[in-house]
């Protein structure tokens, strides 16, 4: 984020704007809307400009600038074509710890004034932090055709009521909800159609039936394999909605900036060999949040009935009578191999792809290697490069080839995707080199890889930096 967003209430706070030509003009019209007294500093003035001088709507601060016009103002803009100019009273606001704004040079910005959608009282900001202004404005302008015009007049009508909802209502979650469910309903259709009397009489209705939940519900929902384009809507629509996020060590930063902001986050995350929060402290929390009435959300990496627990915790919500509800994800085993151009199954290679975890349950069945060694079939080991030299022994033993391709594909889909090729005999090697979170495919389709994993590179940007190993 290379600027913090807020919006600045201007009404009857001084603004000194330093130009009186079109530019100007227009920055003045915006400064006036919000309610701003304008001081305009300028020798030379547009028609309109001169109207408002004459109307005393702005106030004629001086033909040239200086220094101490900055004492009694909140913010300073300039617009003019001289350069030295806005130089100098940036510089100057700077100095004295005003904000300011010099039209088209973001090098002399200490706030950057967005693209904005106007519903009053709602309004929304498009900003590029003054990159690309015109990328911003086409921005708002296709966002512009989703909003109704009527928006604003349903913000307006839930503002009057936001002091009576706080009295009844008195948790932050509880009157959360409450909004959600009266804008999710006939509220806002009756505002639509300029009823507003039926619309406070739905909310009156709402508010004197509200009941607080006694108890919330468990989503588990699966966050893909790193790309968060690869999230699905039912996914994204969970993040928004929880009160609360328990999320796992392989849940992308990029990913967890879809979470609602003023969600509360917490890390379970477990890696191999360096437990952070153990599964039975995971279902305790699990529990304890849905039993205070909240909407809790278990974001794991890939899909949460792949290799994710989340069988297990399904199992301890249902003895405990708690709601739960299954978000499926993309696995890693799907998502990290397409991303590396390697098919999981082909007509002329493999007709079988087995998915398999080479983190085992300490006192669990040996895997069956005769199975696993069989030709013509396509491995995917999750969690397996700690164990890569004795898989690899064991299915040589068994009867795969040596010479078999294998793949080790590290942080997949995401932009620091590494993919590195070889043998099963060189295996141990390859997850050596690698590093963790690490996918291990072993298969003739790793072949393939050579004939599209350029295509697929060029095509999706989650596919970086490739390195590939004899």
């Amino acid at each position: 984020m290379n600027h913090y967003p807020l919006f600045a209430d201007l009404h009857n706070r001084a603004v000194l704007l330093v130009g009186g030509g079109h530019v100007a003009e227009r920055k003045a019209e915006m400064l006036l809307k919000a309610g701003a007294t304008i001081y305009a500093v300028s020798a030379h003035w547009t028609p309109r400009f001169q109207r408002w001088l004459n109307k005393g709507v702005i106030i004629h601060g001086g033909d040239s600038f200086s220094a101490d016009l900055l004492d009694h103002v909140f913010l300073v803009m300039t617009a003019t074509n001289d350069k030295s100019l806005n130089t100098k009273v940036f510089q100057a606001a700077e100095a004295a710890g005003k904000f300011c704004n010099s039209a088209d040079n973001p090098t002399q910005c200490s706030f950057i004034v967005p693209a904005v959608i106007d519903r009053s009282p709602l309004q929304i900001a498009v900003s590029s932090g003054g990159t690309a202004p015109v990328l911003a404005r086409l921005w708002r302008q296709k966002i512009e055709t989703l909003l109704p015009q009527h928006i604003g007049k349903t913000a307006a009508l839930a503002g009057r009521w936001r002091a009576a909802v706080k009295q009844k209502l008195h948790g932050l979650t509880e009157r959360r909800r409450f909004w959600e469910h009266l804008f999710n309903g006939d509220f806002d259709s009756h505002v639509a159609r300029g009823n507003e009397t039926a619309a406070e009489t739905i909310l009156q209705q709402q508010l004197n039936q509200h009941q607080p939940l006694k108890q919330g519900e468990v989503t588990l929902v699966g966050a893909g394999p790193g790309d968060a384009g690869l999230l699905t809507l039912n996914a994204i629509q969970a993040m928004q909605a929880a009160d609360i996020v328990l999320y796992d060590a392989l849940v992308s930063l990029e990913i967890l900036e879809w979470v609602r902001r003023d969600a509360d986050k917490v890390c379970v995350g477990k890696r191999a060999g360096a437990h952070k929060v153990k599964q039975e402290e995971i279902n305790r929390l699990l529990m304890d949040y849905a039993q205070q009435g909240k909407r809790v959300v278990r974001l794991k990496g890939g899909d949460p009935f792949v290799f994710g627990r989340g069988g297990e915790e399904c199992q301890e919500l249902a003895k405990a009578g708690i709601p739960f509800k299954i978000v499926p994800g993309i696995t890693a085993g799907l998502g990290a191999t397409a991303y590396a151009g390697i098919p999981l199954t082909h007509r002329d290679y493999a007709q079988t792809a087995l998915f398999i975890t080479g983190h085992c349950r300490p006192d669990g069945d040996e895997l069956h290697w005769q199975t696993l060694a069989r030709g013509r079939q396509t491995l995917v080991i999750y969690m397996g490069t700690i164990k890569a030299e004795s898989i690899s022994t064991e299915l040589i033993t068994h009867g795969r080839a040596a010479d078999t391709p294998a793949a080790v594909v590290s942080q997949g889909t995401l932009t620091e995707q590494h993919v590195r090729i070889g043998t099963l005999r060189n295996l141990a090697q390859l997850a050596a080199d690698a590093p963790a979170p690490a996918l291990i495919i072993i298969g003739e389709v790793v072949k393939l890889r050579s004939e599209l994993a350029w295509f697929q590179e060029h095509r999706n940007t989650a596919a970086a930096q490739m390195i590939e190993a004899a």
